[in-house]
């Protein structure tokens, strides 16, 4: 009997790369010149001072989001989304990606939503952060909804009904020197 996988397939050349693995194009640094975003075997590498990595596609709205991040003991980073060309801390969302930095919130969380508290990651471990995001209505509402996943287990789906940001760009962030964050295989794929 033969097994086909054209559904597999089909699904998986809905995701666009934003990262080729070579160069820095379609990213900007934006913040202290301090710090350092370089590409070494296909990785980029975030240290130094505080900063935001931006993507220059976009703006997006509805989508799926995944990237593949390690983060070193004591670091502290996030994925930001929905955020401005410019972004600052406190500009879109952000996943946190945090395994043992002093502040609390670990990595799975949506900083100022939803808090995990719990090592979901240990430091230097490769894990695949995938987002949903949408825009949607429950029970008569509308919301938000953003679902975070890690390593392919759901954690929580999110319901913003503020709808806090409306669209944007994807971000990295370097939060301090003492932080060291790489990212890899950089992935959307919009939806309606």
């Amino acid at each position: 009997m033969a097994i086909t996988f054209s559904s597999v397939n089909a699904q998986e050349s809905e995701w666009i790369s934003l990262f080729d693995g070579n160069s820095m194009d379609g990213w900007k640094k934006v913040g202290s010149d301090n710090s350092n975003w370089e590409i070494k075997d296909g990785v980029i590498k975030g240290t130094g001072d505080a900063s935001m990595l931006v993507n220059t596609s976009g703006p997006y709205k509805n989508f799926k989001y995944r990237a593949e991040v390690q983060i070193n003991d004591g670091g502290n980073s996030g994925l930001y989304f929905r955020t401005t060309p410019e972004p600052g801390f406190m500009d879109g969302y952000e996943a946190q990606i945090d395994s043992t930095h002093t502040d609390p919130i670990r990595t799975g969380s949506l900083y100022g939503f939803c808090h995990v508290y719990r090592q979901v990651v240990k430091p230097g471990q490769w894990f695949t952060y995938e987002l949903e995001v949408r825009d949607d209505v429950w029970r008569g509402r509308e919301m938000t909804r953003i679902k975070i996943t890690i390593d392919g287990n759901e954690l929580y789906e999110y319901m913003d009904f503020d709808k806090t940001y409306k669209e944007g760009h994807f971000a990295f962030q370097q939060h301090d020197p003492g932080s060291i964050v790489n990212i890899r295989q950089v992935e959307v794929s919009p939806l309606p």
